[in-house]
């Protein structure tokens, strides 16, 4: 069954009607018709199975048979708080940890971040940013769109993190490994805060910094990663060890 965004809510027995690309790619592409059976999601953790009632230019009606919680979404709530990347780099990255179950995404401008992008044009890549997100649960089956905070300094990007049960940054120059620094089994961890640099990597202050403020470093390893291949690496062992991915 194919799934279709909707931006509002809607009861059982309600019915409305979906437009623009969507309402195409039913008629047109899928050449679905009356009685046919779609899903819905609302980006705000709940499902539906709806009906088509009717079709026409630009325009399907549909009913909605049931509404129920979507399925999709991972028990820990991982926050990714990431360098400011090159930016086809972010394009794929919001795309890949949408699919992985992240449930915010925050940018940040690093020491050594390289795009320094203005105001006018860090809102033009939020939007975009929010519109690939809202496709990728499309793909992905998602209950919930993954959020996407606005652009911010290291400063604040660390005051962002005071809710979170369990705080870390992956650094290139740690020695140790991920399974070193877990904190204890009997812990009970929901909010994760994940700390992740630009190509250039932390500097010592900023990984000084993260610490001061309660972080854990640990190492991806004894390879080298591009940075958002380490982005990705780091947040499946973590879904790993705390999500649904065991």
């Amino acid at each position: 069954m194919r799934h279709f965004f909707i931006e509002q809510p809607k009861s059982t027995g309600s019915t409305f009607v979906i437009t623009g690309s969507d309402a195409r790619h039913i008629k047109t592409v899928l050449r679905l018709k009356p009685g046919d059976k779609i899903g819905l999601f609302d980006g705000k953790g709940f499902e539906y199975e709806a009906e088509i009632v009717d079709l026409s230019a630009g325009r399907v009606k549909v009913s909605v048979i049931r509404r129920f919680p979507s399925g999709g979404e991972s028990p820990v709530q991982i926050t990714v708080a990431q360098g400011f990347l090159k930016e086809k780099k972010m394009d794929g990255l919001v795309r890949q940890l949408s699919e992985l179950g992240i449930i915010k995404w925050i940018p940040f401008i690093a020491e050594r971040s390289v795009p320094r992008p203005d105001k006018k044009q860090l809102s033009v890549r939020t939007k975009r940013w929010e519109k690939i997100s809202k496709e990728a649960i499309k793909q992905c089956k998602r209950g919930c769109i993954m959020e996407i905070g606005g652009t911010v300094s290291f400063e604040e990007i660390l005051n962002l993190s005071q809710i979170a049960d369990f705080k870390i940054a992956f650094w290139e120059d740690e020695l140790q490994s991920l399974n070193a620094k877990l904190p204890r089994p009997d812990l009970k961890i929901n909010k994760i805060y994940v700390l992740l640099g630009p190509e250039g990597g932390f500097t010592k202050q900023e990984i000084e910094n993260a610490r001061d403020r309660g972080f854990v470093t640990a190492s991806l390893g004894p390879r080298i990663l591009r940075a958002e291949t380490a982005t990705v690496a780091a947040c499946v062992l973590l879904q790993h060890l705390f999500g649904d991915m065991r």
